[in-house]
């Protein structure tokens, strides 16, 4: 009842209407439309509780790791030496701007090219006259900074920990008699409605009444997101009122009003970030990908238009998910490349692996002009890379292979099996066995070295791109030698001068971390450009290669099965692609084999013929036998009580049951692995810590193919016997058997479902009156020891004893 309340409190606030609040208390007792008013009431709490938890945590960030400058001006100064360091204009400061303004990408490794050291040292100029501007007031504002660090740290930790002691799960739920749950609920109800008032009817109305107020409304509402849009210019309006009143309460001297503010300023600002950066951005590359392929469909901005507008969500969902997985797979390309390449090559590009990398505190103390700046040239970077990767691959295959495009993605197929069958198959099946295999990245990166050798030795680059081993054992020697030198002339600040500074400090020492030196050689601008070139030719034929190769093969491996009908591409490129990838493997071992003699080869041939006849037995049985069985079972016990009305007669396809039971035998497992330990578990976990190479027939059909395979042929078989074999001897009618023997099935499924609810709900009652009882009447515990004769139990200490009244 509480997230129904909530979901309509939402509705009323959000409804706009002076009628839907004079109804509110009606509408709160109200039976209508409980099962959606509890859901959307659900989604309501569960979006307040995740606002408050990130709300908290972000409190933390800026606590521990340091507002801005703009913020903490204020502050008192630390010390002499301190205050003086802070004064020089050629030391710290400008290092601290340097090492602040050093290129920073946001979580999803957006490609940045690096900043130009005279507009750093501009920047750090003017922010040096900025400091200096501030000081004068730094010393006004000592007490009301030592007072708000004092209200951060005052809190006593016993208060909580007695407060979560007292609140437990009877008190919550009125199991112990009392009536405090009826206050939670209304603290929750209340808290909740304040929230969603405060952070969403707000900022709703500010942008709804400026987008009237500027005439933007029918664009907004021709977007189909007219809540959303409206509520994040809300938020942008709020943001530009906060800076401002945060300017005014600055030349005001209204010191806590200022910090307040300020604080404030920063919440809107990381929001507004977070979404950007992870739901703006993703969604902008992957509508860039669908305008760039839409040759290679066939397809047309109209028809792109029309699914966006017969359904908006899905169409930006499925966009920004495909803009995810760019993203995704581009920064775990990234991360490749600096196990390749020398440290250093890649300055450009922010270190996800780098332990002092904070995307969160990048959002706190960066301005919002640089992150707009770091915004475009990401989009402008990744927009490049789909050109070069996906654009142009696709005009060069259309004018040289003229019948090759456009790929055959119709959600229809002519085959003579079920589409539904290949979807599943192919993502339970072909592409976890592809992508589970650490083969392939090994490959990949073996690819980008001898790429990256040639490149070197023919650009005289080789220095530059991979180091030289004699000059990274000198640069490391010089690198330690470095770092003492820094630490004796950035000394760290005491505890006393704040974290944020000590912060600081760490960063000033020691210089770019993980650099290596090079060999600088002659016309070093040029052959950079030429690399660059190089790479792009090379992505380009990587490309052409990827987009061709794999639905060749998989169209003219899928013709023998399926004649002339048209496949969806998706089932002949994976297709395609696994035979690609089996194929290289095989070469992969013969090479590796062939330096060992023809008696090792055919000693591991024998092994390998050995290992993969055990595992065809075991395919068979448990990818094969066991989801026939259960999607078999499911189908019975729930496809066709639904589906199939009793006066007709259900038809099942074993083809399409087992495709289903591949999928459920996945859940099942994945279930079972997170669960309680018990025998299926224990099973499985062996059978994955041995693996393929070391796998054990025996011990797989005997613990778990045969139980599983049993409680399956049990399931279906004693059923049927029961509504086939003892039902008609009881002498009713051939309705009465006719319903018994399409009903059982989910009858049987709903005792047992019941029994095991009735069995759990036993056991909770009875670990609830041990715990009331010992509560209640337990005196004391003590240890006894443990007596093997049984003779002596008189002697033997009693057990632990229990006083009642």
């Amino acid at each position: 009842m509480d997230t129904a309340e909530e979901g309509r409190i939402y509705k009323c606030l959000f409804t706009g209407s002076v009628s839907s609040l004079l109804t509110l208390p009606l509408d709160m007792l109200s039976t209508e439309n409980l099962l959606a008013d509890c859901l959307q009431g659900c989604f309501v709490v569960t979006c307040t509780l995740c606002a408050f938890i990130s709300l908290v945590w972000l409190r933390e960030q800026i606590v521990h790791g340091g507002a801005p400058i703009w913020l903490e001006h204020a502050a008192p100064p630390f010390n002499a030496a301190g205050h003086h360091q802070n004064e020089a204009p050629a030391g710290g400061n400008g290092a601290e701007n340097v090492a602040a303004d050093q290129p920073a990408n946001p979580p999803a490794e957006n490609a940045v090219v690096g900043e130009n050291p005279d507009a750093q040292d501009d920047q750090a100029e003017e922010e040096e006259e900025d400091n200096e501007e501030e000081d004068d007031a730094g010393v006004e504002d000592v007490a009301d900074a030592n007072n708000g660090a004092q209200d951060d740290m005052n809190w006593n930790a016993l208060e909580w920990d007695r407060a979560a002691e007292e609140l437990t799960w009877e008190r919550m739920l009125g199991l112990d008699g009392s009536l405090v749950f009826l206050e939670h609920v209304f603290w929750v109800v209340s808290l909740n409605t304040l929230f969603i008032l405060v952070f969403a009817f707000c900022p709703y109305h500010i942008g709804h009444f400026s987008l009237v107020g500027l005439g933007f409304e029918e664009h907004v509402q021709a977007s189909h997101f007219e809540g959303l849009i409206t509520t994040i210019v809300g938020y942008i309006l709020l943001a530009i009122t906060l800076i401002i009143c945060h300017g005014l309460a600055t030349l005001v001297k209204f010191h806590r009003s200022r910090r307040l503010l300020g604080v404030c300023y920063i919440v809107v600002k990381v929001s507004l970030l977070v979404v950007v950066e992870i739901g703006v951005f993703p969604l902008i590359c992957g509508w860039w990908l669908d305008i760039c392929s839409l040759e290679m469909f066939d397809a047309t901005l109209k028809d792109r238009e029309l699914s966006f507008q017969s359904a908006p969500g899905t169409t930006m969902f499925l966009h920004w998910l495909v803009g995810m997985v760019y993203v995704f797979y581009f920064a775990s390309f990234i991360l490749l490349l600096r196990e390749v390449l020398r440290p250093g090559v890649l300055w450009f590009l922010r270190n996800l692996n780098d332990p002092d990398f904070n995307p969160v505190q990048e959002m706190i103390h960066l301005p919002i002009y640089r992150h707009l700046r770091r915004f475009i040239l990401s989009v402008i970077v990744f927009g490049s890379i789909v050109l070069l990767m996906l654009w142009l691959p696709i005009r060069i295959i259309k004018s040289v292979l003229p019948h090759f495009l456009p790929y055959n993605v119709m959600l229809y197929s002519d085959a003579p099996v079920s589409e539904l069958s290949l979807e599943l198959l192919l993502l339970q099946v072909v592409l976890p066995a592809l992508l589970e295999q650490g083969h392939t990245r090994q490959w990949l990166k073996g690819l980008v070295r001898a790429w990256t050798v040639t490149a070197g030795y023919l650009l005289d680059l080789h220095s530059y791109l991979l180091g030289d081993q004699e000059e990274n054992e000198n640069s490391a020697n010089q690198q330690v030698n470095n770092n003492q030198h820094a630490r004796n002339n950035n000394a760290i600040p005491v505890v006393g001068e704040g974290l944020h500074a000590a912060h600081q400090a760490i960063l000033q020492q020691g210089g770019p971390v993980g650099f290596q030196p090079y060999r600088r050689p002659l016309n070093f601008p040029l052959r950079i450009f030429l690399l660059i070139v190089f790479m792009c030719i090379t992505l380009l034929i990587a490309s052409l290669i990827c987009l061709t190769l794999p639905v060749f093969a998989g169209r003219w491996l899928m013709s023998f099965w399926t004649g002339t009908a048209k496949i969806h591409e998706l089932y002949t490129a994976a297709c395609g692609l696994y035979v690609c990838w089996l194929t290289i493997r095989a070469v992969t071992v013969m090479v590796a084999w062939m330096p060992q003699g023809r008696r090792v080869i055919f000693q591991k041939v024998k092994e390998w013929s050995l290992m993969i006849m055990k595992t065809l037995i075991v395919a068979v049985l448990l990818a094969g036998v066991v989801p026939l069985l259960l999607g078999l079972l499911f189908e019975l016990v729930i496809v066709a009580p639904l589906r199939v009305p009793l006066d007709q007669t259900p038809l099942f396809y074993p083809w399409q049951d087992w495709a289903l039971g591949v999928l459920h035998a996945k859940i099942i497992a994945a279930i079972t692995l997170m669960g309680p330990q018990w025998w299926l578990k224990t099973v499985i976990e062996q059978v994955y810590a041995n693996g393929i190479r070391n796998i054990d027939l025996h011990y797989i059909v005997r613990r778990l193919a045969a139980p599983v395979i049993s409680v399956l042929l049990l399931s279906l078989c004693v059923p049927y016997v029961i509504a086939s074999g003892v039902v008609p001897l009881l002498g009713v009618t051939a309705e009465m058997q006719n319903l018994v023997h399409r009903r059982i099935y989910p009858f049987l499924l709903m005792v047992v479902v019941l029994m095991a609810i009735l069995s759990f709900q036993v056991r909770q009652f009875k670990r609830l009156y041990e715990h009331i009882k010992n509560d209640k009447y337990l005196v004391g515990q003590r240890l006894v020891n443990y007596e093997r004769k049984s003779g002596k139990q008189g002697s033997s200490p009693a057990p632990p004893q229990s006083s009642q009244e």
